[in-house]
């Protein structure tokens, strides 16, 4: 039964303020995507704590507009240069993520005990939509699969801004000004486009409509000159702690015995996974010349929407990024079915009972 308004008010609250200080935490501790990774970890661990976190709809539905907004003003017509190189890119992580799924389900089922259709669930990188559906209809671990699915957006979204910065691999933050932006009608402008396309994206069920759409408008906004307003930085800041907020919640109603059960299964088969793609990033790293930093987000196996704001949120390039990661959304899309086919399991129909109703006689 659904709460009443009040009380889910005061979820969302509580929620955001959880998010709010753990992303102020981790910023002010100089962790890069501080937001947005200090959110999601303490708001996974309130919920694990038992407190009621919750993220409506409607309110990711708008976030995730605001990133593809944010994402595609950081585009020039300098950041478009280096497409004729993407496709070789492109085929070798479609190639690396089918290695990577295969091997960390090989994993899965070998050392933990998970049936095949399970494992590939539980080790497809990214789409978990899609995931969950399609293992439901099958019948398959849910449980497992969601906890798997969700402690590798964790890992990647906390640890991989830390790695690039040990590296040294992060670009220079932009220069930042309080001010809204220069000219609120073009802000105006750039927000009812960007949302429309968004709306029209979704609805033709593009790949992640919600965040492309958007961005895809704002792109060719900014890269053609026509606008030059851009999302404030402290908007984007209250974006990336929504998400991470979005994201932590996921372990409401998750007990802490359950989450260490399958804590083993998830690092394990997420070291399989990324040993394997690192293989490929790095061979596209020595045949495509640009930024490894662009390279190692897009080819890491995390959700779609995490790694778009991640690549925000460390200034990479949004749409060499936004090209990979909606390459492999629809790769993972258009193989669950075959996953079915190939592995699973035609339902039981029990076998058909003697009729032993007495025989009447003429």
């Amino acid at each position: 039964m659904p709460l009443p308004f009040p009380q889910n008010l005061l979820r969302l609250c509580e929620t955001l303020v959880i998010g709010a200080i753990g992303g102020a935490i981790f910023n002010a501790a100089g962790i890069p995507a501080g937001f947005l990774s200090g959110a999601m970890i303490f708001v996974a661990i309130a919920a694990l704590a038992g407190r009621p976190m919750h993220m409506p709809a409607p309110l990711g539905r708008v976030v995730f507009v605001l990133i593809g907004i944010s994402l595609g003003g950081a585009v020039t017509p300098e950041t478009l240069k280096g497409i004729a190189t993407w496709p070789l890119s492109v085929v070798l992580l479609c190639i690396g993520m089918t290695c990577s799924t295969f091997g960390s389900a090989f994993y899965l089922r070998k050392v933990h005990g998970w049936d095949m259709l399970s494992a590939l669930f539980g080790s497809a990188p990214g789409a978990l939509s899609q995931v969950i559906a399609n293992a439901t209809q099958c019948h398959s671990d849910l449980r497992g699969i969601a906890i798997v699915q969700t402690i590798r957006v964790v890992i990647l979204t906390a640890l991989l801004p830390v790695g690039l910065a040990l590296f040294g691999l992060i670009p220079p933050a932009p220069t930042r000004s309080f001010a809204i932006t220069d000219s609120i009608p073009e802000l105006v402008v750039l927000v009812v486009v960007a949302g429309a396309s968004s709306f029209l994206a979704h609805w033709v069920r593009f790949p992640g409509g919600l965040i492309f759409g958007a961005m895809l408008a704002s792109a060719i906004l900014h890269g053609s000159g026509v606008i030059h307003a851009t999302m404030p930085w402290w908007i984007v800041n209250a974006v990336m702690v929504a998400l991470g907020a979005l994201t932590g919640s996921r372990f409401a109603n998750t007990q802490l015995r359950t989450l260490l059960s399958y804590s083993l299964a998830a690092l394990g088969s997420f070291s399989v996974a990324i040993l394997i793609v690192s293989v490929f990033a790095a061979m596209s790293a020595w045949l495509v010349n640009l930024q490894l930093s662009d390279i190692i987000v897009s080819y890491s196996p995390g959700a779609l929407d995490a790694m778009m704001i991640l690549a925000l949120a460390l200034h990479l390039d949004p749409i060499f990024v936004g090209a990979h990661h909606v390459a492999r959304f629809i790769l993972i899309s258009l193989s669950l079915p075959l996953f079915v086919k190939m592995y699973g399991q035609p339902p039981k129909i029990p076998p058909k009972l003697p009729d032993k109703r007495p025989v009447q006689e003429d």
